[in-house]
């Protein structure tokens, strides 16, 4: 046990350390150690991002505390969000005490501006995968689509509502709405 605790901590310790612009940008990462881990399959892992993007709090946070908790329960939670807020703790604890000037470092400015469209490239793969795992039951290349109607059904309403609502109101819609409406249309949907 100590051995598989130890693994979830240095998992989760490698992606937030290697994670740069987000919560969103980890989630290519951790579906990665996952699914090689055997820790959860791919359906469940995408209900646990569905899960940590409903509840309060840093997305990357929530998904190493969900895993960690599949795993171990509040012990491998415990230990999963350590990993994954450590490294961040630790170099802001650096960045502040020793290297107060470091981001005015041009070639600092430099990295962090050559990261930045990876960061983008990331989350929009994550989306890509999401929606056809999600839609078309896509995994791999080599599976064939299995169309998921309801899910469309949802993601369309989803979409539509907040478009309407940005254009005749001329503000976005709460994603706290449109996660109930998601919600709402789930259990309609799913339950017929």
């Amino acid at each position: 046990m100590i051995g598989e605790l130890f693994t979830i901590f240095f998992t989760f310790f490698k992606i937030g350390l290697f994670t740069f612009g987000g919560g969103y940008a980890t989630i290519p990462l951790i579906r990665e150690e996952v699914l090689t881990n055997g820790w959860l399959t791919e359906g469940e892992f995408l209900n646990f991002i569905a899960v940590a993007e409903s509840t309060p709090g840093p997305i990357a946070v929530n998904m190493a505390t969900f895993v960690g908790s599949s795993q171990h329960d509040i012990l491998g939670a415990i230990v999963a969000t350590l990993g994954v807020i450590l490294p961040s703790f630790i170099i802001i604890l650096i960045i502040a005490s020793v290297l107060q000037n470091v981001l005015k470092l041009a070639g600092v400015k430099w990295a962090l501006n050559g990261i930045k469209p990876t960061v983008a490239g990331l989350i929009i793969a994550t989306g890509i995968t999401m929606f056809l795992t999600v839609i078309f039951g896509v995994k791999t290349v080599s599976d064939s689509f299995d169309f998921n109607w309801v899910s469309l059904v949802i993601f369309g309403v989803v979409a539509i509502t907040s478009i309407l609502v940005k254009l005749f109101r001329k503000k976005e819609l709460s994603p706290i709405i449109l996660i109930i409406i998601s919600a709402v249309l789930g259990i309609i949907l799913y339950s017929i």
